[in-house]
């Protein structure tokens, strides 16, 4: 750390907070955040909740307007009785994608942690909603809050004119497959939220953006034989339904022979929210990462200004190491690796590979060891990476021993587990692969598309899973879950497991049994 350098009397002294004392500390923030970091963000708006408004925005999915739903209110009383028996504490905040950036702060906070959590939130978080590729290519930041509320409302219009019961239906089977109501590799269509909102019901420019080019890449016949007749039908309709099709809650809306417009409004509904927080599940690691990193630049050069007294900057500092602390393996609170330490921890490490680098450094690193302008680095890493790509990117041999890693191969064919690589000369490529993977979803969720439907005939939606590994569905949630997309297709609907290496049909199961 460097020496202090006493400029300035303390922004504040002791635990209690008012308004105006809020406002000298985000003064001071943004003073180092804007001359110092050179961070670009959206304009704040900082509100203080009490604890059960955190508790009810961590029931709707944390976002400041949403529609009711009853999985909300079950969300929000285990919450509450988690909290009130000590078995769980709450978030300092809560920081919302949008423009204005919406940031709820605890007012059981002390200043000290309101002056952590403006930075971590209203700067941190910010910054990298705002410039994150991801987050720029899929999300509209200007659009959510009035999306929040046309939803809100169209769902309550829904309620008094079709009854509560079966607008609940509807939207319990689109919760059910909201995870697969998102468009992993397209582009995002052209149209805003706003225009969405405005554009009720004229979504062609969805249907123009659709071709999928997957089924050109399949293998020519070796026989070289003429498909049947029935085989080019088949392929000429899955042409004509834009087959295969990523985006469950999409094909649904645009083709369930059974849904009414207000339903097929309900699914977009759902749809967009989840395609909304598809961004953040990409980037757990490097937004919490940003933040963290951001937070704790900011209080350090405030305290060598001057600005915080010691006892502050001990009370943040202990509350940033509880944040960044990373389990063992062996330890009973493990629960995989810690985002805010991964990420924190090679943000740091960029720092000094730019900054003090080693010779180890320079050879995996030689675009950015020892130039000195660890800003720029990082700056463009928060702008053009996700989490599997930074990882792959920026993952240094340092950081490896550091957190002790290795990787394990579970083969179902083992009695044991074999440890494959740890962290030495001949393990770190494989030890930055493996973590990477982990952190892309195409490999952590299930491949789960629509295959095939005849319209004309018996009308029987046909899903296609393809195995991983050999890895099938858990057959109690798989069974339910196409229960739910039966509601909303109105017609048996059945999923075959298809072997990714061999092609082969492993099982099948269909709704007409269940």
């Amino acid at each position: 750390m460097a020496a202090r350098k006493k400029k300035e009397k303390p922004l504040f002294e002791g635990s209690e907070w008012d308004f105006a004392t809020m406002q000298r500390a985000y003064d001071a923030i943004q003073e180092v955040a804007f001359e110092d970091l050179g961070l670009d963000i959206y304009p704040n708006q900082i509100e203080i909740i009490s604890s059960e408004q955190m508790l009810d925005a961590y029931a709707s999915v944390g976002l400041p307007l949403m529609y009711k739903h009853w999985s909300f209110g079950k969300h929000f009383v285990r919450e509450e009785r988690m909290y009130s028996k000590g078995y769980t504490g709450l978030a300092y905040e809560i920081v919302i994608n949008s423009n204005p950036c919406i940031s709820y702060n605890l007012e059981d906070n002390t200043m000290a942690m309101q002056t952590l959590v403006m930075a971590h939130a209203a700067f941190g978080h910010n910054h990298f909603f705002k410039n994150n590729n991801v987050f720029r290519q899929w999300t509209d930041a200007e659009g959510i809050l009035d999306y929040l509320q046309f939803a809100k409302s169209y769902v309550s219009q829904c309620e008094d004119k079709h009854g509560h019961a079966a607008v609940e239906e509807v939207l319990d089977s689109a919760h059910a497959i909201m995870d697969y109501g998102v468009f992993r590799y397209r582009r995002p269509p052209k149209l805003s939220l706003r225009d969405q909102i405005e554009r009720e019901r004229d979504r062609q420019e969805y249907e123009d953006r659709t071709f999928s080019d997957l089924w050109r890449t399949l293998p020519k016949r070796p026989d070289k034989e003429e498909p049947s007749e029935a085989e080019e039908a088949a392929t000429e309709r899955r042409r004509k339904l834009k087959l295969p099709e990523e985006n469950l809650l999409y094909f649904l809306e645009k083709n369930s022979p059974t849904l009414e417009p207000w339903q097929r409004e309900i699914l977009r509904i759902v749809r967009n929210i989840s395609q909304y927080f598809y961004a953040q599940k990409q980037t757990k690691v490097m937004n919490e990462g940003c933040a963290t990193f951001v937070h704790h630049y900011i209080v350090n050069t405030l305290y060598d200004r001057g600005l915080l007294t010691e006892g502050a900057l001990l009370e943040i500092l202990h509350s940033h190491s509880n944040v960044v602390f990373q389990p063992g393996y062996d330890d009973r609170r493990f629960s995989g690796v810690n985002p805010y330490a991964l990420g924190f921890g090679m943000m740091d490490d960029i720092k000094r590979i730019s900054t003090e680098p080693t010779d180890e450094d320079k050879d995996w690193f030689p675009e950015i060891a020892g130039t000195g302008d660890w800003r720029e680095v990082l700056k463009d890493a928060w702008a053009n990476y996700r989490d599997e790509s930074f990882i792959r990117q920026y993952l240094s041999p340092h950081m490896m021993r550091q957190l002790k890693l290795f990787s394990l191969t579970d083969r179902e064919d083992d009695s044991h587990y074999t440890v494959t690589a740890i962290h030495n000369e001949r393990g770190y490529e494989d030890l930055r692969n493996s973590l990477a993977q982990t952190y892309d979803l195409s490999m952590v969720e299930p491949d789960i598309q629509v295959g095939d439907v005849d319209l004309r005939g018996d009308r029987r939606l046909r899903l296609q899973h393809t195995m991983r590994d050999g890895i099938r569905l858990d057959s109690a949630t798989r069974d339910e879950v196409m229960k739910h997309i039966k509601v909303l297709w109105g017609y048996d609907v059945t999923m075959a497991g298809i072997d990714r290496g061999s092609d082969k049909k492993v099982y099948e199961v269909s709704t007409a049994k269940m």
